[in-house]
C-alpha cells in the first residue's frame, strides 16, 4: 500500500520519526495553528509578514479555507454579498506564502511534553510553537423535535449556505421562528424579513439583548424589529418543535402558544471548543486560560480568539470575548508572541452589527449590565436612530455604542481604556468633540 504523503513531500512515517527531535536539530522549525477562522487566518498572515521563514501548518476540521464569521449573519445571509467575501485570503495566498492548509483534519490529541499533535487519531505532527484557535461550538436545543429537518443553527459557512437557501426558497408568506434574541438571533430575523419571510422571535427575557445592553437599550431593539414586522414572544421558551411528515410544522411555547413554522433557527449561544486543551491538561476556565501574551499553562502553546480567556491589563482581569475584533487582533497578537516579541494583548473589546438600515459599533466591556451602579446616558436622541449610548459606573466609562454615528469608536475605546474620571455632561453634549475627552 502506498503511504500517504504530506504537503511538503514527507510520508506520515517520516514525519512521525521527527517526534522528539531536540531543538537545534536539522528538522525545520514548525509552527502549527489549529483552527479555520479569522484568528487562524490572521495569525499565519502575521507570521509571514513579520519575517518568519520556517514551516507553517494550519489545521481546520472544516473543508473550507479559513474564513470570517460575521458576514454569515450579515451581508451573505441577506444575499447582498458573494460567498467569497467571507474568506480571509484567496486560496492562492496560502501557496504563495508557503502555508500548508490541511482541511477536513481534526486534532484529536495533544502531547505538550513531546510537542506532538495527533491528527484524526493516528497521524503525528510535531510542532515547535502551537496556537489553539479552535473557536466555539453552538449550543443546541434540547427539546422534542430539535432533530427535525428545518431546525437550523448559524455558526459555520455550511450553516449559512443551508439557511440562505431555505430563506430564498421559503420567500413570501412562509414562517420562521427564531429562538433567542441575541445578536445572531436579531441579525437572522432581519435577514428573514429581507427575504419576505414572516418572523417570530422567542426570548425568555423581557427584551432583546438584555444581558448585554440592559432593559432600556434592549427595548430600543425590540421597537426597531417590531417596526419591521418581527413578532416577539418575550418571557417564553420553546417546549417542543412539532413536525409533520418529517419536517418542521410549528413550535409549542412554554405558555401553551402554538406557532406555525417551516423553519426554526436557534441562536442560544456558543461554548468554547476546549476539548483538546482539557485532554492535554492545559488550564481551562470558561475557555483556555492565557496571560496577557496569550501564553497558556503549557510551554510553547498559545490560545486566541473565542476559545481564549485572556488577561487584559487595562481591565485587571481575564475575560473571554466572542467578537470579530478579538479574533482579528488576537490572531495578530498570538503570532507576535509565538515569534518571541514582547507584545502585550490589551485590546478593548469591539463588535459591530447591521440590522435593516441601522449600523452600530460597540466598544468596551460591562461585566454586569444589571448592576444598579451601572447607568446609561445618551449623546443624541435614540428615537432618531442616530445616537451614542454610554454605560457608566460612577465617573468611569465602561462602554459606548454608536448607532448610525461614525468615526467615533476609536475615541470611545480610548476613553474606556484610559479609565480616568469623565464628566458625563460633556460626554453627552454633542458640541463637545469626543476626541477631547480621550486626550
Amino acid at each position: 500500500m502506498t503511504e500517504p504523503i504530506t504537503p511538503d513531500g514527507e510520508t506520515e512515517r517520516d514525519e512521525a520519526r521527527e517526534v522528539g527531535r531536540p531543538p537545534g536539530s536539522s528538522r525545520p522549525e514548525t509552527f502549527v495553528v489549529v483552527g479555520g477562522g479569522l484568528t487562524a487566518g490572521r495569525a499565519v498572515e502575521t507570521l509571514r509578514t513579520d519575517g518568519y521563514q520556517g514551516r507553517i501548518v494550519l489545521l481546520t476540521d472544516e473543508e473550507e479555507m479559513p474564513y470570517e464569521r460575521p458576514p454569515l449573519s450579515k451581508g451573505y445571509l441577506l444575499g447582498n454579498d458573494p460567498r467569497t467575501v467571507v474568506f480571509c485570503h484567496d486560496e492562492s495566498w496560502y501557496a504563495q506564502n508557503r502555508v500548508e492548509v490541511r482541511r477536513g483534519v481534526r486534532a484529536t490529541m495533544l502531547d505538550t511534553t513531546e510537542h506532538v499533535l495527533t491528527l484524526d487519531g493516528y497521524h503525528e505532527l510535531r510542532y515547535d510553537q502551537l496556537l489553539l484557535a479552535t473557536g466555539s461550538r453552538v449550543r443546541t436545543l434540547d427539546v422534542p423535535g430539535a432533530d427535525l429537518p428545518g431546525v437550523r443553527y448559524l455558526r459555520t459557512l455550511d450553516d449559512a449556505d443551508d439557511l440562505l437557501a431555505l430563506l430564498r426558497a421559503t420567500g413570501g408568506g412562509r414562517r420562521m421562528v427564531v429562538v433567542g434574541a441575541g445578536w445572531i438571533g436579531l441579525e437572522v430575523a432581519a435577514a428573514g424579513i429581507s427575504h419576505g419571510v414572516s418572523v417570530t422571535v422567542v426570548e425568555p427575557e423581557p427584551c432583546p439583548l438584555r444581558r448585554v445592553l440592559g432593559d432600556e437599550v434592549g427595548a430600543f431593539f425590540a421597537k426597531l424589529h417590531a417596526d419591521h414586522g418581527v413578532d416577539f414572544r418575550f418571557g417564553t421558551t420553546v417546549e417542543e418543535i412539532r413536525g409533520e411528515r418529517g419536517a418542521v410544522a410549528g413550535v409549542r411555547l412554554s405558555d401553551g402558544t402554538e406557532l406555525p413554522a417551516g423553519v426554526v433557527v436557534a441562536g442560544v449561544g456558543i461554548r468554547p471548543a476546549v476539548e483538546l486543551a482539557v485532554a492535554a491538561g492545559i488550564a481551562v476556565d470558561d475557555g483556555i486560560v492565557t496571560d496577557e501574551r496569550l501564553r497558556t499553562s503549557a510551554q510553547d502553546v498559545f490560545a486566541a480568539g473565542d476559545v481564549a480567556n485572556s488577561y487584559r491589563p487595562w481591565l485587571g482581569r481575564r475575560i473571554r470575548v466572542e467578537h470579530w475584533s478579538n479574533a482579528q487582533d488576537g490572531g495578530v497578537a498570538a503570532a507576535h508572541s509565538m515569534l518571541g516579541h514582547d507584545h502585550v494583548y490589551d485590546q478593548v473589546p469591539f463588535f459591530f452589527s447591521d440590522q435593516y438600515d441601522l449600523g452600530l459599533e460597540y466598544s468596551g466591556y460591562v461585566d454586569d449590565v444589571a448592576d444598579p451602579d451601572v447607568r446609561v446616558a445618551y449623546r443624541g436622541d435614540p428615537g432618531s436612530r442616530e445616537f451614542i449610548a454610554f454605560w457608566l459606573r460612577g465617573d468611569r466609562l465602561l462602554a459606548g455604542m454608536n448607532v448610525n454615528v461614525w468615526d467615533v469608536s476609536g475615541h470611545i475605546e480610548a476613553i474606556v481604556k484610559a479609565g480616568r474620571p469623565v464628566d458625563e455632561s460633556r460626554l453627552t453634549d454633542p458640541s463637545v468633540p469626543l476626541e477631547s475627552l480621550a486626550d
